[in-house]
């Protein structure tokens, strides 16, 4: 009985075949918007993860200031120098230190420029980094500050497109330097930010020529092998209060992060947002059920005659309540299955512009097929119950 119903279901959903596009519309459009949220949103923390695991999770990262809300405390921000980030290096603890300071600079090639971030440190910051081309600065050029750079490879192909670099001086800001390297390209990081552009340079010369300053913005340290993290961070900690002579109990002026702590927090963001979008969407769900409930009471009262004919014949009313039902239900799921092709497409196309993974979740796409089906059965139940009860003599003599 049951494929005869869905039978007649289709027969009536393609005999009218605009009011019944049009009557999907709301579920189509709500199932496409949840699917594609989730997909982009699970998209976004694979490569979350993807950008933490490529720097490493043995890494920490050392800042100036209290993480917390609200305006720092007066004297709570004193940047770091180069004699932090060299005594660190003496811990056991650290295997690889590298200071880091940045500068918003203009890079000029020819006839070409581009403004770029350019990031100070030492030879050690490109550990999380492939080089493509060149080598790395050494241990001497980083400390003499010496004139060097290594691009990454966006300023590379705006500046040079695909010719080779290495070897070649180019502008930053006033300062002339030769590129001795390209590192490999890694696209979009977290939030779509580009990490290809960028220019690295030796820290000293950053500090004396582009910033003016001896300060550093953060340091990262990357722990020995069999090194936890918290050993890593009390071993940072007490040597960080040790050089800025703070008071046993008094507050710190520095915090030091674990790259996975980090990560988590960027997921957990996501995971919010993404799921605030989408249920946002899923309210277009609602409209469309609602939507379907309309058309299907209009549907039993333009065949009143036609359930009453059946009903006089001798057709139960179980049997009349299920082939409204059907349609309804039918009518959700083909909504579904159009809204959920419709919702993968958005997130293609939104993961090729945002340069993140494709990540459709099966699990995601059976609950949304399920759902619709459920939104059908629910908006569909009241109209499908009425042409049921109905009187079969009254339906016939209606006109």
């Amino acid at each position: 009985m049951i494929f005869e119903a869905i039978r007649l279901a289709l027969r009536s959903i393609l005999r009218n075949k605009l009011r019944s596009f049009l009557t999907m519309l709301g579920v189509v459009i709500g199932v496409g918007a949840v699917i594609a949220m989730v997909t982009v949103g699970q998209g976004s923390q694979q490569q979350v993860a993807q950008s933490v695991s490529s720097l490493g999770s043995d890494l920490l990262v050392l800042r100036p200031g209290v993480r917390g809300f609200g305006p720092p405390q007066p004297g709570m921000n004193r940047p770091f120098s180069l004699r932090d980030s060299d005594a660190l290096e003496d811990l056991p603890e650290a295997r690889l230190v590298a200071p880091v300071t940045t500068a918003q600079a203009r890079v000029v090639y020819g006839s070409s420029n581009h403004q770029t971030q350019v990031t100070g440190s030492n030879e050690n910051w490109v550990s999380g980094w492939k080089l493509a081309l060149g080598r790395n600065m050494t241990a001497a050029e980083a400390r003499g500050g010496a004139a060097f750079c290594i691009l990454g490879e966006g300023v590379r192909q705006r500046l040079f497109g695909a010719a080779d670099p290495v070897g070649e001086l180019l502008r930053v800001k006033q300062i002339f330097c030769q590129v001795i390297g390209i590192l490999e390209a890694k696209g979009a990081g977290a939030f779509g930010m580009d990490q290809d552009d960028l220019v690295l340079m030796p820290a000293r010369l950053v500090q004396r020529r582009l910033n003016g300053n001896d300060g550093i913005g953060s340091i990262q340290i990357a722990l020995a092998e069999g090194v936890t993290t918290a050993e890593g961070i009390d071993a940072v900690g007490g040597m960080m209060r040790d050089r800025r002579r703070i008071a046993l109990g008094a507050a710190e002026d520095f915090n030091v992060t674990d790259m996975r702590e980090i990560a988590e927090m960027l997921s957990s963001i996501t995971a919010v947002l993404s799921g605030m979008l989408s249920s946002v969407a899923a309210v277009s769900l609602l409209v469309g059920g609602i939507g379907i409930m309309n058309i299907m009471l209009v549907s039993v009262t333009e065949r009143t005659r036609e359930s009453g004919i059946r009903l006089a014949i001798g057709a139960s009313s179980g049997q009349v309540l299920t082939q409204f039902l059907v349609e309804a239900v039918v009518l959700s799921l083909m909504g579904g299955v159009i809204g959920i092709g419709l919702g993968l497409g958005l997130a293609f196309i939104a993961g090729i512009f945002m340069a993140i993974p494709f990540v459709p979740d099966p699990l995601v796409i059976l609950l949304a097929l399920v759902f619709s089906a459920f939104v059908g059965v629910v908006f569909g139940w009241f109209p499908a119950l009425r042409a049921a009860r109905m009187d079969p003599i009254e339906a016939l003599r209606h006109q």
